[in-house]
């Protein structure tokens, strides 16, 4: 999970945001050696011990901070730093190897929890009642993917925070450019979370059949976005011009992680749910497309978003329009709930990036 070679470093540390669940890292990647993960700037060791359960420790020993992710795993469950062989198990108790009586040896422990093939990392006074509630309940799981974004959280949470671009910089769901005097356009900012609603016709593409749709069916994108983590849960369904509604939504739902100031690792869990019981024999075809559909537009966003990596956190100068108004209630609470600044009238010090205009 290298970031950007030509990202401009932070000027200042990230809050900790380990009081929420982040998933990290799809299990199947965690075998029998360390693999280091970023979470707001600050590195994880992650290993499995003798019993295959997974652990994470901060990834710097304490003895002369030697990243512990370079390091292997004993036969007994113990992470070895690679530097001096002291070792330490899941909870991060430590020894060193030449001086057993020497006192103070432990490394800062995190716990992980195992869910939805998925690794996920927390501080380890959270409780697991904070783990969040996302699955949607009576829709199929189709898989996950997880996808490097080369720009801050701010710029990411933005690009997804509209649907304005669709016509630009995707080529599958949603309309055309010639299409945008018929879109239907709602949003609604609340405490804790923003709504967004969008109808358009949906625009032609090969895929329509096996998503079940036909030419001239209409594109519902609505969206809820949630910030204890920052994730986005979208519902895309589709009605024929009579209204009538097609027999598949699609269900993708987003975890926004910053790695580093500069980079951001989205993680998307795909659900999807079938309307007539009649298709139920085409479902692992439609599954197996809604997830790779979901990855292709993934993908597009993630291939466009260097070219805006340097937008300020700020908005000021900015000429927004209506299907930006989610933008700015994101930054409140951005602020307010996910780094926990307090005070929403100022920007929290992560994102706050060489050359940018800060307002």
């Amino acid at each position: 999970m290298e970031p950007s070679p030509t990202a401009p470093a932070p000027t200042a540390p990230m809050p900790d945001v380990t009081r929420f669940f982040h998933p990290v890292l799809p299990a199947r990647k965690l075998k029998d050696k360390p693999v280091r993960v970023e979470l707001a700037g600050r590195a994880y060791a992650l290993f499995r011990d003798a019993q295959g359960r997974p652990a994470a420790l901060a990834d710097a020993c304490p003895h002369r901070m030697a990243p512990l992710s370079a390091g292997r795993v004993t036969p007994e469950g113990q992470l070895e730093c690679p530097y001096h062989g002291w070792l330490f198990d899941a909870d991060g108790r430590g020894r060193s190897r030449h001086q057993p009586d020497l006192k103070k040896c432990d490394a800062r422990s995190f716990q992980v929890v195992e869910r939805f093939d998925y690794l996920w990392l927390a501080a380890r006074d959270t409780p697991l009642s904070a783990f969040p509630d996302f699955a949607p309940q009576g829709y199929d799981f189709n898989g996950s993917f997880s996808m490097l974004f080369r720009a801050p959280l701010h710029v990411v949470l933005d690009n997804f925070s509209e649907d304005e671009h669709t016509p630009f910089v995707h080529t599958r769901l949603g309309w055309d450019s010639g299409q945008t005097g018929d879109i239907e356009f709602e949003a609604h900012n609340f405490e804790d979370r923003t709504e967004v609603r969008y109808r358009a016709p949906q625009r032609r593409s090969h895929i329509l059949p096996i998503l079940l749709l036909r030419n001239g069916d209409f594109f519902h994108n609505h969206w809820v976005t949630r910030f204890d983590p920052v994730r986005t849960d979208f519902t895309i369904t589709w009605t024929s011009p009579t209204g009538q509604q097609r027999p598949f939504t699609n269900r993708p739902i987003i975890f926004f992680v910053p790695e580093t100031a500069a980079t951001t690792r989205l993680h998307v869990f795909s659900f999807g749910l079938l309307h007539d019981a009649r298709l139920l024999p085409l479902m692992p075809l439609v599954r197996r497309a809604s997830l790779v559909l979901s990855w292709f537009e993934v993908r597009d966003d993630a291939r466009f978003i260097p070219l805006v990596a340097h937008t300020p956190y700020s908005m000021k100068g900015m000429r927004l329009g209506k299907y930006d108004k989610p933008l700015i209630h994101h930054r409140k609470l951005l602020e307010r709930i996910y780094f926990a600044q307090g005070d929403a009238s100022a920007p929290p010090a992560p994102l706050k990036l060489p050359g940018a205009a800060n307002g």
